[in-house]
């Protein structure tokens, strides 16, 4: 279940929220677009300042020396960006980082969401929610949830049936809005969202099989509502 106790400094964290009353918070390619600029710039010390941003393009903004953007304040091990919710899972470098790059992510991102659609208001359903990852055989359990959370947009009974495994395999990997493509060794501009140190837990990628069989027992393991 969800907690809210104090993070700590170097623990791996699943991260989560929703758009307020369940409304969809991503409506176009650009509204996943600005997500990820947030991502990659909030995981910094330096404030985030995004200008003009129908002109913004991911590896544009890249070109710029990471030495401008100040120390990590949290590194990001995989996501995935839905319509209506999101999934981080993220580790804290330096005290209050979590805090901080979620404060970032959700004020940023709410302000641009607001003013192109011409709305007021919260965008998101309260403070996100956290999980802590006890241990390395759990975090590969959640990295795969995490990772398998499209699935339902591609496979909707995807838990029940092994019908269109590799249908699914593929439609996954196509998924832009999360880090899999990345996983799998895919190089594209959204790759450096992702921090390299969560490799170290692999010693060679999951089949979408076992990745199945991962998220299933972190889902039966938490009491996840998005």
């Amino acid at each position: 279940m969800a907690n809210r106790k104090p993070i700590e400094i170097d623990e791996w964290y699943h991260c989560y929220n929703r758009g307020v009353d369940k409304r969809k918070v991503f409506l176009e390619e650009r509204d996943y677009g600005r997500m990820l600029l947030l991502m990659y710039f909030s995981k910094f010390q330096k404030p985030v300042q995004l200008f003009n941003e129908n002109n913004l393009q991911l590896k544009t903004v890249l070109a710029e020396p990471l030495d401008s953007r100040g120390k990590p304040i949290v590194e990001i091990g995989a996501y995935a960006l839905m319509p209506t919710h999101f999934h981080f899972v993220l580790r804290e470098t330096q005290e209050g980082g979590i805090a901080r790059f979620m404060q970032k992510v959700f004020t940023g991102y709410t302000m641009y969401f607001n003013r192109k659609n011409a709305r007021t208001g919260a965008l998101f359903a309260g403070t996100f929610k956290s999980i802590h990852v006890a241990d390395d055989r759990y975090l590969k359990h959640l990295i795969s949830y995490v990772h398998l959370n499209p699935a339902q947009l591609i496979e909707p009974d995807w838990k029940t049936s092994r019908k269109n495994i590799r249908h699914l395999k593929t439609r996954l990997q196509e998924y832009d809005y999360s880090s899999l493509p990345d996983f799998i060794g895919d190089s594209r501009p959204q790759t450096p969202v992702l921090d390299l140190s969560i490799f170290k837990l692999f010693e060679k990628i999951p089949s979408i099989e076992q990745m199945i069989r991962d998220a299933k027992i972190y889902e039966n393991l938490n009491e996840i509502e998005v």
